[in-house]
């Protein structure tokens, strides 16, 4: 059993930061806020306090104490877990964590909540006391009811360090730890938003409505109701550009995702107009009221580049589950399957890029893109050697574990409680 970790440092009182701070004073340790101003840090704990909802009890933002990066750098000395949650810029990070080397002791874990930035990026020259004791924890937002975290060693890092934040993460705080690799925006959103990336550039050549697309795109296929469109509207299409742009950086030079990463004319249109999402009154989908008080959903039609009333999709019992979907030979069975089997496709061929297993990947998916099931196991729903001989058929390189399922024999990724590793045997599926 590894030294429990009792007292945390987080700085950066922004939404992740407060959100990590308050979930882990809901599991009964001490936490040092810190931000360039106290007064910051202390607004982040009576916002957790606040709504309907709070994340957390007045008890429990007592365990919180706020504090400024200027004047209270020492007070970090005797953490045992300092979780850095900046802005996405590799120099700033940087800079802050050369000054938590000064101060931290020793065996303490040093991690980073980016979503973007590659570690070895981070800690690139840095000594190596802090090498072997830093990694990624990956958040997703909402901090308090996201269940995934997202966990990356580097390429020096301590076993130990490792198990130590696991221990703590997936006991005490009750997340799904997911143990990824240091490659660009990890699993989830590597997968996800080339998803969402490449679903909009499908979805534009469909023909079909929006509607329709978000209809298929969510319990036919096992998605959040959000569907395509919805999904965007409540992450951002600003954040979905400033993803793309990451992507474009980082990405490997071959990577089917770059088929992907310049947002179709529609889309440019709205960003240029401040049409955002939800975060600015409407996006692909507005709430409207009418001057008697009823509510209304309008959408933007992308052709006309105007809003028209919401027309709910009616789909048809074809279009009811993943399988006869993706076999159907009409409009939405063919959109369905072309942007499902080029997602299912990339999952494939990224093990063991960003994982050394199909389970973290299936696990990322479930707890961090609310997927009913992950790309794996989506597969094995519809049939890996059914889908392998009509993606094959439609030019595609069969690669990745669908290659290793078919040289196998095996008919499936999962049976029982294993899994499909890559040397092409089954092997005990590890605890939650």
């Amino acid at each position: 059993m590894s030294e429990a970790i009792k007292n945390v440092g987080v700085i950066g009182a922004g939404t992740m930061g407060a959100g990590i701070a308050g979930l882990c004073a809901a599991t009964g340790v001490n936490v040092t806020l810190l931000d360039l101003e106290t007064e910051t840090a202390q607004k982040a704990i009576e916002r957790l306090m606040s709504g309907k909802r709070p994340a957390i009890t007045e008890d429990q933002a007592k365990l919180i104490t706020p504090g400024s990066l200027k004047t209270d750098l020492q007070s970090l000395e005797n953490c045992d877990w300092l979780c850095e949650a900046v802005v996405e810029d590799v120099n700033i990070k940087r800079d802050l964590f050369s000054k938590l080397e000064t101060v931290r002791k020793d065996g303490s874990v040093l991690t980073t909540n980016t979503s973007g930035i590659p570690l070895r990026d981070i800690y690139k020259d840095m000594p190596e006391r802090m090498q072997k004791d830093i990694a990624v924890t990956h958040f997703f937002n909402p901090v308090h009811l996201m269940k995934l975290v997202e966990l990356v060693p580097g390429s020096k890092t301590d076993p130990s360090a490792i198990t130590r934040l696991a221990d703590y993460l997936s006991g005490p705080m009750g997340k799904g730890v997911v143990y990824a690799k240091d490659t660009v925006n990890f699993i989830g959103n590597r997968i996800g938003c080339n998803w969402m990336l490449s679903g909009l550039h499908k979805a534009a050549y469909s023909g079909l409505s929006m509607e329709t697309v978000d209809a298929l795109m969510s319990k036919p296929i096992g998605l959040p109701p959000t569907g395509l469109y919805g999904l965007i509207d409540l992450i951002g299409l600003d954040v979905m550009d400033f993803v793309a742009k990451n992507l474009e950086q980082n990405l490997p030079k071959d990577d089917a995702g770059r088929d992907y990463l310049k947002m179709p004319d529609a889309e440019n249109a709205m960003l240029a107009a401040g049409q955002l999402g939800r975060k600015t009154g409407g996006g692909f989908y507005k709430l409207t009221k009418s001057d008697s008080g009823e509510k209304s959903m309008e959408v933007f039609d992308l052709s006309s580049q105007s809003w028209r009333p919401m027309s709910p999709a009616d789909l048809d019992a074809r279009h009811q589950n993943i399988k006869t979907l993706m076999f159907s030979d009409d409009a939405e069975g063919k959109f369905a399957w072309d942007l499902m089997s080029s997602t299912l496709g990339y999952s494939s061929s990224l093990v063991p890029e960003i994982s050394k297993d199909i389970v973290n990947v299936d696990r990322a998916m479930r707890w961090g893109f609310a997927w009913a099931e992950g790309p794996f196991e989506m597969l094995d729903a519809i049939g890996p050697a059914q889908f392998a001989e009509k993606y094959a058929g439609a030019g595609n390189n069969v690669d990745g574990m669908l290659k290793v399922l078919l040289d196998s024999g095996k008919e499936s990724f999962y049976s029982g409680n294993k899994y499909l590793g890559t040397d092409g045997e089954y092997h005990e599926i590890p605890g939650e």
